[in-house]
């Protein structure tokens, strides 16, 4: 049992980049598909992201003068603060988690075949987002089977939302026969973004304001091409964290690259993923008796392709810095939750429909929120990360996932209420 769960940890730390080839050509097989076009589609697939991969590892990269700029301000904090790719590792450690991936996998499957739910996940790495709440359940009340069924619940309940928001989703970032899968971004922050809108529709004068990219570049013409808005993009933030010349010059080439580029690579993997959905629908439909067509379940990633995901994500992380300021007796600084941000944008860019102001305002709210609670429940992340084998010497550690997972927030209020 050891080496399964080894050799699946091993298999999900080389990243998405390298399993969702593998996931998507054997499902494609799974889908008698013939094995040339399943590996075929994988390997765009893997392609595809992987090119996003390294376009948002150049973003942040070309970024980094600006996160050097506001990490002076975060030194005398005593928490530390880790990204989610460590804690998603982490999570992994839990004694379940062999049997409820493939319980997760199960259960997704069989609730196609009742045909309670049109949605396939192979989004396995992002499995993290059921797991961590898992994880801190399975700490925090001393329960590995509560742990086990917090993660299954919550995959399942992951289902029905992302079937919910599928088909906005695919309409608006082209992305059809996928759907978003990424638990926090789909169950909370979608959910939120839709209420601020409905509050600023009736709001006399703020409900006027529509910045819309594709609107303006039809008014002001190659002002509003992407690769334009890309060098004003880095030219703000150069100017903003008083960058020298040359630093600037590189934050306006590298934001143009990263605005034409990811639509170039999300177009790729949709290359890949179209034969799959295809093949997934028509596979559902002779051997499952559904009736329709069947979502892939997919990284938030996908949606960046948006012009609009990446000039908000440019504006909020100046803004972010500020926030932190605002929490009352904020305990850390939000370093790695900086280079997130750009995960945050598609659901408020899709739930305000390209609506840069309304974007800013939801993306202004939720992050508000995500380091008001990372900052809240920094005790219980820290037993759940020292249970994990993530220990800072005895100090704090938190992360996003406590300030904004629904399936944390829930396990952190409940134990709170206990008096845990």
């Amino acid at each position: 049992m050891d080496f399964v769960l080894g050799f699946f940890k091993e298999f999900v730390n080389l990243g998405a980049a390298v399993m969702l080839p593998v996931v998507i050509a054997l499902l494609g097989i799974l889908f008698r598909m013939r094995p040339s076009q399943a590996i075929r589609s994988g390997l765009l697939v893997g392609i595809g992201f992987q090119g996003i991969v390294l376009i948002i590892t150049f973003l942040l990269s070309t970024m980094q003068p600006v996160f050097d700029f506001y990490k002076v301000l975060g030194s005398g904090y005593d928490v530390a603060e880790i990204g989610f790719a460590a804690l998603g590792g982490a999570s992994w450690t839990a004694p379940y988690a062999i049997f409820v991936i493939p319980a997760i996998i199960l259960v997704n499957i069989i609730l196609i075949r009742l045909k309670w739910t049109k949605v396939l996940n192979v989004d396995i790495w992002n499995f993290m987002h059921f797991l961590v709440p898992g994880a801190l359940a399975w700490v925090l009340f001393d329960s590995p089977v509560i742990g086990f069924l917090v993660t299954l619940a919550l995959s399942v309940i992951d289902l029905f939302i992302a079937e919910w928001c599928a088909p906005q989703w695919g309409e608006f970032f082209g992305l059809e026969g996928t759907a978003c899968t990424c638990l926090g971004f789909i169950v909370y922050e979608y959910p939120l973004a839709m209420l601020i809108n409905k509050i600023i529709d009736v709001i006399p004068g703020i409900n006027k304001i529509d910045l819309n990219i594709e609107k303006l570049s039809s008014k002001i013409g190659i002002l509003g091409d992407p690769a334009i808005i890309g060098l004003f993009v880095g030219l703000f933030l150069g100017v903003l964290t008083q960058q020298d010349l040359a630093s600037i010059l590189k934050l306006m080439a590298g934001m143009a690259a990263v605005l034409v580029l990811i639509p170039r690579m999300v177009s790729i993997m949709m290359e890949g993923l179209s034969p799959i959905g295809a093949g997934a629908s028509e596979f559902a439909n002779k051997h499952l008796d559904a009736d329709s067509e069947i979502y892939v379940g997919m990284d938030i990633a996908l949606g960046l392709g948006d012009p609009a995901c990446i000039t908000c994500t440019s504006i909020m992380i100046p803004i972010t810095v500020g926030l932190s300021f605002l929490i009352p007796g904020m305990r850390f600084f939000p370093a790695a939750i900086l280079a997130e941000v750009c995960y945050v944008s598609p659901m408020a860019v899709l739930a305000s429909k390209g609506n840069i102001f309304r974007t800013l305002v939801i993306m202004t709210v939720f992050m508000y929120l995500m380091l008001f609670f990372a900052n809240m429940f920094a005790p219980y992340a820290t037993e759940m990360l020292r249970a994990c084998g993530v220990d800072f010497g005895g100090g704090l550690v938190t992360a996003s996932h406590f300030g904004y997972n629904p399936g944390c927030l829930i396990v952190e209020f409940i134990a709170k209420l206990l008096g845990i």
